[in-house]
């Protein structure tokens, strides 16, 4: 029988309770509860991001389950950049703070060189506050309308040349306290930032992308003529279960950058 087949006498997770409802349905394969189960540890922080999880051994004694069962969850898992193996070493959950993710999420390359090669981007902070959320920012972010949100406004220059601007609305209540300061003087990846300082943890992203004319204060701030055509990104980011935890308005320069997206 091939290890990624579960057990004749692997029977539902008796785990389950103890960790409130799966968000899996109890008719779904066997491994996809228990990708459920450890999607709810991760949640509720019971593994931090960088940390070791327990072998596949110690979850199959938890969930009383084959260890075939939750090696194919963990597959799942790592195919989705939610943990990552090492080999000799164990699984670990993913984090932004790892040297092969942390530009998951920035998809704008330099034309000549590579990310890495270009160096940390400089980021100059606009306006960093807590605002009632519009009724649109609200529906994207599944809050109520007027609820408080964080609206960060920053520009990112490569080599001194302003490159990107950004609007970043975060909930209010999940990133309290967070300052200019903080997102100016951060040497990492933001989402790291948002992972080790708040507990946030970005697992996915949806993007929509047009190209767009810039208005008069978006050219001064980029440095551009106002009929230079820019690149217009908005995503929404999310944390475990579908959570949108942050919305993200972009609108980059391409003179000397691309936006590369790798398919499979």
């Amino acid at each position: 029988m091939s290890s990624s087949q579960s057990s004749p006498t692997d029977t539902p997770p008796h785990s389950a309770s103890t960790l409130g409802v799966s968000s899996t349905p109890a008719f779904s394969p066997l491994y996809q509860q228990i990708k459920g189960l450890i999607l709810q540890s991760l949640q509720i922080g019971e593994w931090r991001p960088g940390e070791l999880i327990p072998s596949e051994m110690e979850l199959a004694a938890r969930f009383k389950v084959s260890q075939g069962t939750v090696r194919k969850a963990i597959d799942e898992l790592a195919a989705e950049n939610l943990v990552m193996r090492r080999q000799g070493k164990g699984t670990f959950v993913a984090t932004h703070s790892a040297q092969q993710v942390q530009y998951r999420f920035l998809k704008l390359h330099p034309d000549v060189g590579d990310l890495a090669g270009e160096g940390r981007a400089q980021r100059s902070i606009l306006e960093c506050k807590r605002i009632r959320a519009s009724a649109e920012i609200a529906r994207l972010l599944s809050l109520r309308s007027g609820d408080t949100v964080v609206h960060v406004r920053r520009v990112l220059g490569f080599a001194g040349i302003p490159t990107i601007l950004e609007d970043i609305w975060l909930p209010g209540p999940a990133f309290k306290g967070l300052t200019a300061e903080q997102m100016a003087n951060y040497k990492g990846p933001t989402y790291a930032m948002f992972e080790g300082d708040f507990g946030v943890r970005m697992v996915r992203a949806d993007e929509k992308i047009r190209a767009v004319l810039p208005d008069e204060a978006q050219a001064a701030l980029l440095a551009v003529p106002s009929v230079t055509p820019l690149l217009s990104v908005e995503r929404i980011a999310y944390t475990y279960n579908d959570m949108p935890m942050e919305l993200r308005r972009g609108i980059y320069r391409t003179d000397t950058h691309h936006y590369k997206n790798a398919l499979s």
